[in-house]
């Protein structure tokens, strides 16, 4: 009902693109992404090759997806990978539309096959190195690959070499690399619950049962900046209790 009282009050009192985005990304912050959206869509209707309309739709949509039911996911995250795209055509310096475009495409990759998910890999990672050369500040694209490269460590010499004969190299990389990915995504900004979570994950892998709970802990203590936010906490409370109860 709301979200169709804001488009039907645009229609009547049309607004700059401008005011449109910063309405848009109060609606964001406030985790009313449908809200956001309109505003979002609007600046878009105004201006069809508006990089910055499109590459914070990229982003919307990812945090709808990483919230909705599991049947909805593929689809919300193959809409922010077209808004994505469509920003780096309208403007190929604009980092953010790398960066989500990397967010969108690592989601995707879930429910593909071996073969896509290889592929897509070599993509992701073009993706992050562009959004960060662009852009040595971009938090979000440091975080993505620090998750990329510790999926990359999980892979298992043998299950590379297969990758190699049978589907296509995978990129090089692994836990070290995702270390310091996320390290530097928390240098850059420091309160926010993602990177924190997934170097608490990666500790976990590693054995650094210590480090990973410091992690959690701060995870549970930092404010909700995503809707996705709310399940890593839960998560990180639940990770912290295993950690505890397991047998010394």
């Amino acid at each position: 009902m709301m979200r169709a009282w804001i488009g039907l009050l645009l229609w009547v009192l049309p607004i700059a693109p401008p005011v449109l985005l910063e309405k848009g990304d109060q609606e964001f912050a406030r985790l009313r992404y449908p809200q956001a959206e309109v505003f979002y869509v609007s600046a878009l209707n105004s201006s069809a090759d508006s990089a910055d309309a499109l590459w914070r739709l990229a982003r919307v949509y990812v945090c709808r997806a990483d919230v909705a039911p599991q049947e909805q996911k593929l689809a919300l995250y193959r809409e922010a990978e077209a808004f994505a795209r469509r920003c780096i055509e309208a403007d190929s310096t604009k980092s953010e539309g790398h960066t989500w475009r990397a967010a969108a495409l690592g989601n995707i990759a879930m429910f593909e096959g071996s073969k896509t998910k290889v592929r897509l890999c070599h993509l992701i990672k073009k993706e992050l190195d562009t959004g960060i050369m662009l852009n040595p500040g971009d938090d979000i694209a440091y975080s993505i690959l620090g998750s990329f490269y510790m999926a990359l460590g999980n892979v298992s010499w043998i299950e590379r070499q297969l990758a190699a004969v049978f589907l296509g190299s995978l990129p090089e990389g692994g836990f070290e690399e995702s270390e310091r990915a996320l390290k530097e995504a928390i240098v850059i900004a420091p309160n926010v619950i993602r990177h924190h979570f997934e170097l608490g994950v990666l500790y976990m892998q590693l054995d650094r049962n210590p480090d990973a709970i410091e992690e959690f802990q701060l995870v549970g203590s930092l404010p909700i900046l995503l809707a996705s936010d709310r399940q890593r906490q839960l998560s990180a409370a639940g990770l912290i209790k295993e950690i505890t109860d397991e047998p010394r």
